[in-house]
């Protein structure tokens, strides 16, 4: 068996320089965690609608503080960056776009494109919510 020392050392996170598709899988599996997290709270949000108004007006009254349009925030950042970058995923599936140049811009449109959606989404549902 050979020594250990004799063994190449992976790069360390302090000398590793991240890359955009290193970013962005890291990040896609962090949203996965978090939109999963967050389809429980849908179901508790569902269950209180079941259970008659009185548990409904806890729960919209906890979904309408700031804490609740944060976590809708957060939830709603990380479901368009997962649905973005997923379709970026089928693309690959598919064999499509592993050229070095788009996959650094495959990846830099799925981070705008984030941005952009949700911002357009809060401010259309928020527009929606004051009324005319």
């Amino acid at each position: 068996m050979a020594d250990m020392r004799e063994r190449p050392l992976s790069p360390h996170l302090q000398i590793y320089r991240p890359q955009i598709t290193s970013v962005l899988s890291i990040g896609h599996r962090a949203t996965g965690i978090v939109l999963s997290l967050g389809a429980a709270l849908l179901v508790l949000w569902l269950t209180a609608a079941a259970a008659g108004p009185d548990w409904f007006d806890i729960a919209q009254r906890c979904a309408g503080s700031w804490p609740g349009y944060a976590l809708l925030f957060v939830f709603s950042v990380c479901l368009v960056y997962h649905l973005l970058n997923g379709v970026r995923h089928l693309f690959w599936d598919a064999g499509l776009g592993f050229e070095l140049e788009t996959v650094s811009r495959t990846g830099w449109a799925v981070v705008a494109g984030t941005v952009l959606l949700t911002a357009a989404i809060w401010l259309l549902g928020l527009a929606v919510a004051e009324g005319p």
